[in-house]
Parts: C-alpha cells; sequence; structure tokens
C-alpha cells in the first residue's frame, strides 16, 4: 500500500484531528475520553515545539516525559499520556511511513512505593492496652489483649502470631514441630519467618502480662495441638480471625482509623526507629533479608519529626 507523501510541519494538527474524528466515529469514544486525548496530543505537539510527526524519535519522547516529570506530573498521569502518544503514532504510521513507533520502549517514571500506615504511639498504646469498661475480661477478650499486645510488643507478622506455641514441642506423629514459640522465662519470642528463617525477638513487659493472664485461663485446644492463640472453637486461631478480631476491637476502642495486624507491626517498627534510631536492629527483629525493606521506616520517621517541628517550631507555619 502507498502511504501519502509526508505532511509537513504545518499540517501536524491536522493529523491529530483526523486521529480524534476516527476515535469518536469508529470507536465511538465518549467527549470526555475525546477531549483528555486532544490535551495529550496537544501537549505533545507544544513539547515537540512543531516538529513533524516523522521527524519524533524515542529519544525525543523520552525527553518529553522528562519535563513532564520535571514539573511535577505524577507517574499516573505521563503513563496516561505515554499511551494516547502510542495509540496516536500506530494510527499514523498506516497513514504515512514511520521509522518506528516513538513511543515503544518508553515508559513513565516509578510509582513511588506507598509508605506503610503506622498508628501514633498513643493510640497504638491505647489500642492494645485498651479494656472492656467495668468488668473483668472474658477469656476470649484475655485472648484478644494478648494477641495484640504481642503484635505491637514485637513487630510479628500475622501468620507468625497465628502459629506459636505455648512452648516448643519436636512434633508427633502427624504432626510438625513448632515453627514458633513464647518464652515468658526469658522475655522472648521465637518465630519462622519468611524463607523459613527464625529469629528471636524480645516481648516488652506489657505483652508479658497480657500472655500470662490469657496462659492462665486458656482451655487445652480442642485439636489436641499446642497451639498459644485459639479460636472460639478451640483450634488454632487463623490469620483472618486475627485480622477480624483486631477490627472490631479497634471500631470498640474507638481508633479514627481502619486498623489490621500489619499496621501493628508498622507502629512497631517506627516507634522502636524514632525512640532509637538503630535501622540494623528494627531490621533484624522484623526478620528483613535487606535494609532496603526497612529503610522505608526512615520515611515514616522523618514524617513524625516534620510534623513535631510543625506543630513546635515557631517558625515553622506563615502566619
Amino acid at each position: 500500500m502507498d502511504h501519502p507523501a509526508a505532511p509537513d510541519a504545518t499540517d501536524a494538527t491536522d493529523w491529530v484531528g483526523r486521529y480524534l474524528e476516527q476515535l469518536a466515529t469508529l470507536r465511538q469514544l465518549s467527549p470526555h475520553t475525546i477531549d483528555a486525548y486532544r490535551r495529550d496530543l496537544q501537549q505533545l505537539h507544544t513539547l515537540a515545539k512543531g516538529m513533524p510527526w516523522q521527524q519524533v524519535r524515542q529519544a525525543d519522547i523520552r525527553r518529553l516525559t522528562s519535563i513532564l516529570h520535571s514539573q511535577q506530573l505524577g507517574p499516573r498521569s505521563i503513563a496516561r499520556k505515554l499511551s494516547s502518544w502510542r495509540g496516536f503514532f500506530g494510527w499514523l504510521s498506516e497513514h504515512i511511513t514511520l521509522a518506528a513507533n516513538p513511543t515503544d520502549g518508553v515508559r513513565a517514571p516509578k510509582r513511588p512505593a506507598p509508605l506503610p500506615k503506622a498508628l501514633a504511639v498513643d493510640d497504638a498504646v491505647q489500642l492494645v492496652s485498651s479494656a472492656p469498661p467495668g468488668r473483668s475480661p472474658t477469656s476470649a477478650e484475655l485472648c484478644n489483649r494478648a494477641m495484640f499486645e504481642l503484635l505491637y510488643s514485637s513487630g510479628l507478622r500475622v501468620a507468625e502470631l497465628a502459629g506459636l506455641d505455648v512452648t516448643y514441642t519436636k512434633g508427633g506423629e502427624g504432626q510438625s514441630a513448632s515453627l514458633g514459640w513464647i518464652d515468658l522465662d526469658s522475655g522472648d519470642v521465637l518465630v519462622t519467618g519468611k524463607g523459613n528463617k527464625m529469629r528471636t525477638v524480645p516481648v516488652g513487659s506489657h505483652a508479658r502480662s497480657a500472655l500470662a493472664a490469657w496462659l492462665a485461663v486458656r482451655p487445652p485446644p480442642a485439636d489436641g495441638s499446642a497451639a498459644l492463640f485459639l479460636s472460639e472453637r478451640g483450634t488454632r486461631v487463623s490469620p483472618r480471625v486475627v485480622q477480624l478480631r483486631l477490627k472490631q476491637h479497634a471500631i470498640d476502642a474507638g481508633t479514627p482509623v481502619h486498623v489490621h495486624p500489619h499496621m501493628l507491626r508498622h507502629s512497631f517498627a517506627s516507634h522502636v526507629l524514632q525512640s532509637s534510631g538503630d535501622l540494623r536492629a528494627v531490621q533484624d527483629m522484623l526478620g528483613h533479608a535487606s535494609i532496603t525493606s526497612t529503610q522505608v521506616y526512615t520515611a515514616l520517621d522523618f514524617q513524625h519529626l516534620a510534623a513535631v517541628y510543625d506543630q513546635a517550631h515557631p517558625r515553622a507555619k506563615a502566619k
């Protein structure tokens, strides 16, 4: 098929108009979507300073995306624009000769990983220490209190918590050896984390007290296991049950945000780092294979310091 003569710089917008008309008539896209395409392609034409479309190269597209990034445009918006540009050049290649689609191989900047959500220290303490007013707690409430205190005290993953035994057991016929257990005498919890790596984490005094109160009323497990924490049926508690119990407990305690077990792990890491500044120790207690995974909490620590600065420094806010 013979292509029409290549257009000069003056009719670059004509090709955009023809493309948008086809999107409207053949693909029947909504006027709102057509307007979004129009804005994206007009911006491309402006950034390219009217360069004829057949002269646009991959290096030009990379340069233009860098300009957009420097203008604080987010990765999601840049990715959308690249998608618009890619579709246009794909269509244009059916009408004029292009060396290649200049958008091929060009990606938007990576989206920054969202920071983990952690509770403020006061909110975390109030949550895990919250007790029913005016009466003695039930055995189920004592179990919950011990679980929540331990999650916050030692930064355990919810699966690690659910897998804990009262003491180490070698495992008999049909049962495996303990993957984790509590040692209240030494004040430690031993868990098997990702990659089957075992680690030992200290247990705080409040968590030890909560565990002792639970162990004093804990019934023998119905499944014959050595499970530390039990469901209502008397079997080992599941991670899902821990999640649901913590969610309801947070609602009852008036915690202002949705709380899940991993939020207590994030809170543990953030609060220990705020107090100690010892990133390596936090890495060991969390069981991270790489310190890169732990460094995200330095951003949370900075956010905390920035909030303190904004509230306390007399020159922090404009008057």
